[in-house]
């Protein structure tokens, strides 16, 4: 008898399974990552012409080569932004002198208020470069033009949405949390100021989007590049009062935040305005009139992604509670800046995943599924290399960077016990990070969104109220909670990117 024909996509699904068969052998296993291009090309240089660049691996059409070259302006941008964070951090942490601990405190409570309205935006540019991604690998600009004008008008609704909620809520969020009356009084003023910047953040953040989609990573690394002079600039005239400008302290830090946000909308603007009418960023008037048609596309595939920013936000609020009333105010002093400073470990995962995102959709978009799971991998092994050194690098340096930050004796050696836990996480992460843009990339919001609610409200949240009411733990123990969270995130990211269900999450315009 003959075997009855197999579905065309199960047919391509088993292809595309035997092609990552193919591609492990290549790489090894993908969990552990390759080596370092940098040390692979040592390697090959023994058997290389001199001056002669492996073709395997960085020459024209290799995927190592397409995914670094997509991923480092993405990765010196964060590079520019954590080293912003860090100038902001080390000049707010000078305020208090040998008892910076309130104002690092302060600015620690209230991004966590920021950042939930980031995460969300986040997760509004995630959903429009996946769609975006699809249109263009098609050869569909005005589609992808539509889906940016769709974009953008959700971006906008939810920015303004949030920021009032949290403009009504945050003095009696802050004391809920447990930062104290001398903590609120400082924190509030520089809330208000950066939540008034999120509706600008909203623009910059859809517009860099979008240009990301397109592979253009270079014109958001120009930006990021004037963003952060400008956010160090106003940030030394205003905090310090120096030049004859009045000394405003953390409002001064508020104010600078709001200018540079000004500064990154005028120049995103301009470039789109000028680009070319046929590219698929160059937004005009009528391509609002198509955006009704993409809005219900990019409020279906950014809701998880929302979600997941929810899920995350709010068990980093009750993290913050458990230190901020069992730990006190240098624990949450010593987060604030041990997060600033590890930010930089968490840059390749974070450039790995946006390029990734990119590639896979653009991939998907093409018809070519075999070639978007190799990119993945592929993606997720040069994280997981480059990754394991800079923990190593953080883990090392841990006293002498924080120093670097603050002149309390006392945060400072509160800070090394957590970079210690959260460099040995690393790997984990920068994992989650790469898996999670290729889910994305693909219009897959939903296994992200389950990972970080496994990883937080399985893990994270229980341990540290354990730790913290039950056991009665030292400090310690809650930056190790930290380390369950991102391993199980990478587990179950690594097992669904292999399962390739995520394949086929979004039809093909």
């Amino acid at each position: 008898m003959t075997a009855p024909p197999k579905d065309p996509r199960e047919q391509e699904i088993e292809e595309a399974s035997l092609e990552v068969e193919r591609e492990i052998e290549e790489l090894g296993d993908p969990e552990g990552g390759p080596s370092l291009p940098s040390t692979t090309l040592a390697a090959q240089a023994t058997v290389s012409a001199p001056g002669e660049i492996p073709r395997r691996f960085l020459g024209a059409g290799s995927r190592t080569r397409e995914i670094l070259i997509l991923s480092w302006p993405v990765m010196l941008s964060q590079v520019l932004i954590s080293a912003a964070g860090l100038i902001d951090r080390a000049m707010v942490g000078r305020l208090g002198g040998e008892d910076s601990a309130v104002p690092l405190a302060a600015v620690g409570f209230a991004t966590q208020f920021f950042f939930l309205i980031q995460s969300t935006l986040f997760a509004v540019g995630l959903a429009c470069v996946a769609l975006m991604a699809r249109a263009i690998g098609a050869g569909d600009p005005a589609r992808a033009r539509g889906i940016m004008a769709a974009s953008l008008e959700v971006a906008l609704v939810t920015a303004v949405v949030f920021t009032v909620l949290m403009w009504l809520g945050g003095p009696w969020a802050l004391t809920w949390l447990g930062a104290t009356p001398e903590v609120t009084a400082a924190a509030v003023p520089y809330l208000n100021l950066i939540l008034g910047s999120s509706v600008l953040m909203a623009v910059a953040l859809l517009a860099e989007s979008a240009l990301r989609a397109n592979r253009n990573m270079r014109t958001p690394l120009a930006v990021a590049i004037f963003v952060t002079v400008s956010k160090l600039g106003v940030n030394w005239l205003l905090i310090f009062g120096n030049w004859g400008f009045p000394r405003l302290e953390l409002v001064g830090a508020g104010l600078a935040t709001v200018v540079s946000q000004v500064v990154a909308v005028a120049l995103l603007l301009v470039f789109i305005a000028k680009a070319h009418r046929d590219s698929p960023v160059a937004l005009r008037w009528r391509d609002w009139k198509g955006a009704r048609t993409f809005r219900g596309e990019i409020v279906r595939i950014a809701i998880p992604s929302i979600a997941e920013r929810l899920v995350m936000n709010g068990a980093m609020l009750i993290y913050f509670w458990v230190l901020g009333h069992y730990y006190g105010t240098v624990a949450v002093a010593a987060y604030t800046v041990g997060v600033a400073l590890l930010s930089f470990s968490w840059i390749p995962g974070t450039g790995y995943a946006q390029s990734c995102a990119t590639l896979i959709g653009q991939n998907l978009g093409a018809g070519k599924p075999r070639e978007a799971v190799r990119i993945g991998w592929r993606s997720a092994g040069l994280a997981l290399g480059t990754s394991v050194i800079l923990g190593v690098v953080f883990a090392v340096n841990r006293t002498p960077l924080a120093e670097l930050f603050t002149d309390d004796p006392v945060v400072v050696d509160a800070l090394g016990p957590f970079m210690l836990t959260l460099a040995l996480a690393q790997p984990f992460l920068q994992l989650h990070f790469t898996l999670g843009g290729a889910h994305r990339g693909a219009g897959d919001t939903w296994t992200p969104l389950v990972a970080a609610t496994v990883g937080n409200w399985l893990f994270r949240v229980p341990l540290a109220l354990a730790c913290a009411i039950w056991w009665e733990t030292s400090v310690v123990w809650i930056w190790v909670a930290i380390v369950f969270d991102h391993v199980s995130r990478a587990a179950w990211l690594t097992i669904s990117f292999a399962r390739q269900r995520w394949l086929y999450r979004l039809e093909t315009p």
